[in-house]
């Protein structure tokens, strides 16, 4: 059995996010909310809230126990110095934290990441369990010879 590690990021984000399509409820408000102060537009993918979600599973999974300061500054982006004679060099910007905040609640309520006091947010076995086996789903339906040796 392959784990988290052994698939490519990007396909295993988006077969997790398919798998957490239904446990995770987009609030209304994240239809207008920008994903950092960076961004000038809130996401146009139909599917953001599963994708960041998943995303964050694997995040927490990779280098948790982790907090949600540390991943808000994972997820942030550049920022324009100044937008009319760009004379000022760009700096980094945090990402949203309620929208980080809000995924790490549900998948908490979803029973994937568990919260300890002192140390901060950590993949329960559940969590685990469902990276590993969407990795090894993944790694099953890519044609690659590089990866045959993980089935």
């Amino acid at each position: 059995m392959a784990t988290l590690y052994d698939a490519p990021t990007e396909e295993l984000i988006e077969a997790t996010a398919a798998k957490l399509e239904d446990e995770l409820d987009r609030p209304d408000w994240a239809e207008f909310t920008k994903t950092g102060v960076a961004k000038e537009l809130p996401p146009q993918q139909e599917n953001f809230w599963a994708l960041r979600g998943a995303s964050l599973l694997r995040k927490v999974a990779v280098d948790g126990p982790v907090g949600v300061e540390r991943l808000s500054t994972a997820y942030g982006d550049k920022k324009q110095g100044s937008t009319r004679y760009r004379v000022r060099p760009n700096r980094k910007t945090d990402g949203s934290k309620n929208v980080i905040r809000t995924l790490l609640q549900q998948l908490d309520d979803a029973g994937y990441i568990n919260t300890n006091e002192k140390r901060g947010r950590e993949v329960t076995g559940d969590g685990k369990q469902l990276l590993d086996e969407t990795a090894t789903e993944v790694i099953e339906d890519l044609d690659r010879p590089e990866l045959e040796r993980y089935v």
